[in-house]
């Protein structure tokens, strides 16, 4: 079948995203884990005492979303809330958060490599930069 939509970048974007995302997410399955908690248990690992709302934020993840990702892993003890100053909460991995972290961070390290090694070798170097030039405004 003749097929106008790939020649147009959005679209074939948006298609690998989709691809990827559910292969993805089926990996983190395994651990138990949704894309959302492991790319919140990357965050907070990487910046201790970050606030929910920073995270919020990093993740573009609306605040009445942020409550149920929160109680999820507050619930599933690997994640834990502080008071940072008077009236802000940080948000810390326990032990058993810095153990699913290590976990999921190994399965996206991999899906990753394989997803770049779908790639073209000479278009590897550009994959990232091009993508994040279309998100970030970076070029």
């Amino acid at each position: 079948m003749d097929d106008p939509l790939t020649k147009f970048p959005g679209y074939s974007l948006r298609r690998a995203a989709s691809a990827a995302g559910a292969e993805l997410a089926a990996r983190l399955a395994e651990l138990d884990l949704r894309q959302t908690d492991a790319s919140a248990l990357l965050l907070i690992g990487a910046n201790p005492d970050i606030t929910a709302s920073a995270l919020g934020r990093q993740l573009d993840i609306q605040r009445a979303n942020m409550v149920p990702l929160l109680k999820r892993l507050e619930a599933a003890g690997l994640v834990e809330r502080h008071a940072i100053d008077g009236k802000s909460q940080g948000l810390v991995l326990t032990a058993k958060g810095a153990d699913a972290r290590a976990k999921a961070l190994a399965v996206i390290e991999h899906f990753e490599g394989q997803l770049l090694a779908r790639v073209p070798e000479e278009h590897r170097d550009h994959l990232l930069p091009a993508l994040n030039a279309l998100w970030l405004g970076e070029s």
